[in-house]
């Protein structure tokens, strides 16, 4: 049946190239034999009747309904996505999602399999990668273990009815930003960094605690300390200067890395989006030398001003400050103090750099908003 609509289909186009075919010899001078005002043998041209009768044959009515219902099904078949869609909406953009969502899961996947080569091949120095490099590489490795159970327990017979339906009512607890919309990766990230939000003070309040025991040890830069921590209990700031002029303060004792107490390093775990346990200090660090090399990337790429929207949004977010109705110039002006404190960030006074989410943003409107 097939290939006797494909013959038809094949035929039709035959007979329409035909004409088209004959005036193009009549145009350039090629008479067809037999057809010459003196040539013999004139074939008796037929007449409408029998015209008719050829046209109405059985065969050409047969091949014309054939060749008809192909088309229509060929054209049912190209657009059987959208008839589903239509029929079965939810169902459908269920499988949208999931089918978009994966392949850009696989080719993030793909990215940090040459990210990582590049950086064993650089001794795992990060200077080699872009800021978007080191964001895949940051990110992708947490991403893959929350959305794996996912896409293992889907591989099972028949779960896959149960699992992605699950998934896919709470997107922000099994899946990733690669199978969110633009709406939810801005709502998911308010509520991740509200959920940060709230060890704010439980770090200020840690930070002020120890400024009795440097006034007891009579601390030089007890009077600096205390003048920063006042700012940030009466509303306000201190500058990227002023953070830097007490930077050797966090080399040691009391606000060191080594010097903090088992409650504050737990605080500060919450803060960065790192979950509590063993080797609190190595995860800080860890995060620490990840971020403060992004913002090296950034300086090497020509500055804050240089990133589009989006990638600013995120940097805010990632930072601790919740970018939602922020003006570029208020993201570039905030980066901005941030990058120029992170650029003088080394091991010894990485504690400084844990501490800026308090430092810069502890004050900020935006994050208050949050709190409420």
């Amino acid at each position: 049946m097939s290939l006797t609509m494909l013959r038809s289909i094949c035929r039709q186009q035959n007979l329409r190239q035909a004409p088209a075919l004959v005036c193009s010899r009549f145009c350039h001078g090629q008479v067809p034999k037999g057809d010459g005002d003196g040539g013999g043998g004139d074939k008796q041209q037929p007449n409408a009747k029998e015209k008719l009768a050829v046209k109405y044959s059985r065969e050409n009515v047969k091949r014309n309904v054939q060749g008809y219902v192909f088309s229509r099904f060929f054209d049912y078949v190209k657009n059987y996505d959208k008839v589903l869609e239509k029929q079965f909406p939810s169902a459908m953009h269920v499988y949208r999602v999931f089918l978009v969502g994966v392949k850009e899961f696989f080719n993030d996947m793909k990215k940090l399999v040459k990210i990582t080569k590049i950086v064993y091949t650089h001794d795992n120095d990060l200077r080699c990668l872009t800021r978007k490099e080191i964001e895949l590489y940051y990110q992708m490795p947490r991403d893959m273990k929350k959305v794996a159970p996912v896409l293992l327990v889907s591989a099972l017979p028949f779960a896959n009815y149960v699992v992605f339906p699950l998934a896919y009512m709470y997107p922000r607890t099994f899946l990733t930003s690669h199978f969110w919309s633009i709406q939810q990766k801005g709502d998911f990230a308010q509520q991740e960094l509200k959920q940060r939000l709230q060890y704010n003070r439980r770090v200020f309040r840690c930070m002020q605690a120890k400024l009795d025991s440097m006034r007891k040890t009579k601390d030089p830069q007890f009077d600096k300390c205390s003048y920063i921590l006042g700012l940030l209990g009466s509303g306000l700031h201190p500058t990227s200067a002023e953070l830097l002029d007490v930077k050797d303060l966090f080399t040691r004792a009391p606000f060191g890395l080594r010097h903090l107490s088992s409650v504050h390093l737990k605080y500060l775990c919450r803060l960065h989006d790192l979950r509590p346990g063993l080797m609190r200090r190595y995860r800080l660090s860890e995060r620490a030398y990840v971020v403060h090399h992004m913002d090296l990337a950034i300086k090497r790429e020509g500055g804050v001003h240089n990133m589009p929207i989006e990638s600013l949004k995120h940097a805010c977010f990632l930072r601790g400050l919740n970018a939602t109705n922020l003006s570029a110039e208020s993201m570039i002006a905030w980066l901005n103090e941030w990058v120029e404190v992170s650029l003088i960030i080394n091991q010894d006074n990485i504690s400084l750099f844990l501490h800026l989410p308090i430092l810069l943003s502890y004050n900020h409107p935006n994050n208050w908003i949050l709190k409420g």
